[in-house]
């Protein structure tokens, strides 16, 4: 009896691991993407405020914005992808959400929104 629970035990184990795998995600889109930006505040005196996107394979990523050195602002996002269109969502935010499209360009890769307008480029 004991072989008996110890073989279905196996059989078990093996048929739960092989029904938990994750499938694999190669989209171009996985990575870091960053905007800067250059704001003058007064004639002698400019403030860098940066832009980050990291895009995981499992649709998720993480949004930061720093400004000069200093981390302003940092959330989780979800991502979607359908026929070379992104939407990127920031939930708990009331950041809008962004639909963007992936091109190239003499500069490297970019992300573009529906106006054309550059949201980043790939780092």
């Amino acid at each position: 009896m004991k072989k008996l629970f110890s073989f279905m035990a196996i059989v078990a184990i093996i048929l739960a691991s092989n029904c938990s795998r994750i499938p694999e995600n190669n989209d171009p889109v996985i990575g870091i993407w960053y905007r800067v930006d250059v704001i003058n505040t007064s004639e002698t005196n400019k403030q860098t405020v940066r832009q980050e996107w990291i895009f995981n394979d499992v649709y998720l990523g993480r949004y930061q914005k720093y400004n000069g050195s200093q981390l302003d602002f940092k959330t989780d996002f979800s991502w979607v992808a359908d026929k070379g269109v992104y939407t990127i969502s920031y939930p708990g935010t009331d950041m809008t959400k962004d639909v963007v499209s992936m091109k190239e360009s003499p500069e490297g890769m970019l992300l573009e929104d529906v106006k054309g307008e550059t949201l980043a480029k790939r780092e």
